[in-house]
């Protein structure tokens, strides 16, 4: 069947095409055309003049609706994902805090069997650790983290076939050869939870490190040791003009001048937009674990020591960019195009061109999401045009 979404402002790769229109056929845009007038047979959603937009990749998210994807359960994955998808997630790839390789392998099959699914929005598989730093790690990895082992890391990439992205402290004694792996696989490798600085992330970055988890988070920056100053993980990205980094971008990981700085200094091309979301994000009544509080819009340790992790969904993260000053267009290209691009899905995701998936957001003036088409499906309970 026929769709066209037609009287919308469109974000395409030349930039906004107004009193626009989108027409879809069995899952993939047939045209994006600067004509409202309605095709003969085809199914007319009006836009209302509101922005139509590519669906938002994510790339960096460890749960929602209530289950955390470490969990390893059929049910509370595919919940996780419907809850983001109604947020204009239309690509997820869930991501596991560090776990045990058993656990991973459990998760693992899931995520498989979901992405065998026709117009699933799983994109593949993420893990953060369990190689981390202990130092860098957090209380609550505490129990997990690990040095690297390079016969289990690898037993795991050989064994299945979703893995497309894979976070380490690359201080850890192993951690260039898990790169070059890696890059050798075609799994992106980032850098996450580390206390790297120039040196070190030079290396990271030559051996096939090109992407830094959570950028500001969980890293120091510029620091003093003694009576001498150092730079931190910080500012060694920085100086790698090539390496890519992501934000959490939900005004409460980071202000909204640091935010600006990143947009500024590495660009559209090299900033991806995540929630690093947790269980509770997108969850009317989280059943909340004593370990950690809910205040502010943001989980924290409960005793009020460091942030835990976000609530944020992909559209949240679009809004609190734009009232940070970054004009719209980039704000979802940084929640789209660069993320697709950077994990390898960009070939028919991220853009709305023709030929691409038919994933479709349509926001209102406030940059709420009154449609979501998930490869040319309407996901249930989304559509308020």
């Amino acid at each position: 069947m026929l769709t066209q979404i037609i009287n919308g402002n469109i974000l395409t790769p030349q930039g906004w095409l107004k009193d626009g229109s989108v027409l879809v056929s069995d899952g993939k845009i047939l045209e994006v055309t600067n004509s409202d007038l309605a095709v003969i047979g085809a199914k007319v959603i009006d836009a209302k003049g509101m922005w139509i937009v590519p669906g938002f990749v994510a790339m960096h998210v460890h749960g929602g609706g209530g289950y955390d994807f470490t969990e390893a359960d059929e049910a509370g994955f595919r919940t996780a994902i419907t809850a983001h998808l109604q947020h204009g997630a239309t690509t997820i790839f869930p991501t596991l805090s560090a776990s045990p390789i058993d656990k991973i392998r459990e998760a693992a099959g899931i995520c498989e069997q979901l992405m065998a699914e026709k117009n699933s929005p799983v994109g593949g598989l993420h893990l953060e650790g369990p190689y981390l730093n202990p130092k860098m790690a957090g209380s609550q990895y505490a129990d997990t983290v690990k040095e690297i082992d390079e016969a289990e890391y690898k037993s795991l990439v050989e064994e299945t076939h979703c893995i497309r992205r894979w976070d380490i402290s690359p201080e850890l004694p192993g951690a260039l050869d898990f790169a070059r792996y890696m890059k050798q696989k075609g799994i992106l490798a980032a850098i996450t939870h580390t206390e790297a600085e120039f040196e070190q992330i030079r290396e990271a970055y030559e051996a096939g490190f090109t992407h830094v988890a959570h950028f500001y988070n969980a890293m120091p920056g510029f620091h003093k040791r003694h009576e001498y100053k150092y730079e931190g993980t910080v500012e060694s990205v920085y100086l790698m003009d090539g390496m890519t980094v992501e934000v959490i971008a939900d005004g409460r990981h980071l202000p909204s001048t640091i935010l600006r700085l990143v947009y500024k200094v590495k660009g559209v091309e090299r900033t991806c937009l995540v929630t690093d979301a947790m269980a509770y994000a997108a969850c009317e009544h989280p059943q909340v674990d004593p370990r950690f509080v809910i205040e502010d819009g943001v989980c924290k340790l409960a005793d009020h020591s460091s942030l835990a992790g976000s609530l944020a969904t992909m559209d949240e993260l679009v809004r609190t960019m734009v009232k940070a000053s970054i004009p719209l267009a980039d704000a979802v290209r940084m929640a789209s195009e660069t993320p697709a691009k950077l994990i390898g899905v960009g070939d028919h995701k991220g853009t709305l061109e023709r030929g691409k998936d038919a994933d479709i957001l349509v926001l209102d003036r406030k940059l709420n999401v009154c449609g979501v088409w998930s490869m040319g499906v309407e996901v249930p309970g989304t559509n308020k045009l």
